[in-house]
């Protein structure tokens, strides 16, 4: 079976790494290329090591009324511009959002894939996560379901290679000279991801996420996230992964481990490590996960989605090792 897809904003990290599962997938064939500054130059052109097969497709300008005809469309495009575009998409062309413009929007759900898969297939409208949300929700989601740990005043503190800024960041800050050997906090306070993590917190355990407190950091790797996350909680380290262990059982992409998890372990993979590691006397969980954040945190969890929607094995073009070191 083959099922046309094409790729917005695909000169982007989120597009390009979309291209690269795409590229290797059994069952998706790239058929349209999009993108603004890119339009017009040949995808071997920005990727100079595309596959043959893919070198002389052209990147076209994004318009949404001159559409190929495509079963499936992945959109890897800045917060705030694509909402108004994607809603003139035919609705017999199944979407992926890569970015934020969708999360929690009506008429598209929510794609956490490890969490909620049911919820997932045969749905066309598909808002994937943000890249912290997607360590920390992984993390969390054993614990709050069961409930271990109470969802108020959850403090998590998270790390991020600089590919998550987007190609070029937009900003000189995230250039070499100013990220190297450097670690600097952002977002403070308001973070676009804070209301998709409270939102979600609030829906797997039922309670408010009130007084809920993220800060990201900005650290010199170019790829992963990990997320430690400072819970409220009588549970053991041992009950902790016990119910991590039970609640993904048999889900392919989450790894629970005794060991703290480190972001190596998850790069150029759709991966989650999580682990957890916790005080009764103090009333403390730690959680802990780890992705990439282009492969989980992007478009890895974007194809693992597009795999749900589509009916195909949930790990279909996915089952690549990570780069290892």
């Amino acid at each position: 079976m083959s099922i046309r897809v094409g790729i917005v904003g695909i000169s982007g990290f989120g597009g390009g790494e979309a291209m690269r599962l795409i590229a290797s997938h059994p069952s998706f064939e790239l058929v349209y290329a999009a993108g603004e500054g890119s339009a017009g130059s040949r995808l071997a052109d920005r990727f100079p090591g595309v596959p043959a097969k893919l070198a002389d497709l052209v990147i076209e300008k994004w318009d949404p009324a001159a559409l190929p005809k495509l079963d499936l469309l992945f959109a890897s495009l800045p917060t705030g511009t694509s909402a108004e575009a994607l809603a003139r998409v035919p609705k017999d062309v199944k979407i992926v959002d890569i970015g934020g413009d969708h999360r929690y929007v009506e008429g598209w759900t929510y794609g956490l894939a490890d969490v909620w898969p049911d919820r997932i297939e045969g749905q066309t409208r598909i808002a994937n996560p943000g890249c912290f949300p997607a360590a920390v929700l992984t993390a969390l989601a054993p614990v709050l379901v069961n409930p271990l740990v109470k969802p108020s005043r959850i403090v998590i503190d998270a790390k991020t290679g600089i590919s998550g800024a987007g190609r070029g960041g937009g900003d000189s800050k995230f250039g070499f000279a100013e990220s190297n050997e450097n670690l600097v906090p952002y977002g403070l306070l308001k973070h676009t991801h804070m209301p998709e993590m409270a939102t979600t917190i609030e829906r797997l355990s039922g309670g408010s996420a009130a007084g809920l407190v993220f800060t990201p950091h900005l650290v010199p790797m170019t790829r992963g996230v990990l997320a430690t996350i400072y819970c409220r909680g009588r549970a053991t380290t041992e009950e902790c992964l016990d119910a991590a262990r039970r609640f993904y059982e048999g889900r392919a992409f989450v790894r629970v481990t005794e060991r703290p998890p480190q972001t190596k372990w998850a790069t150029g993979s759709n991966l989650a490590f999580v682990s957890y590691a916790a005080d009764p006397e103090r009333n403390l969980v730690i959680a802990m996960g780890v992705v990439d954040n282009l492969g989980k945190g992007a478009a890895g969890q974007a194809v693992q989605n597009a795999n749900l929607i589509c009916g195909l094995p949930e790990t279909a073009g996915l089952d690549g090792a990570p780069v290892w070191p």
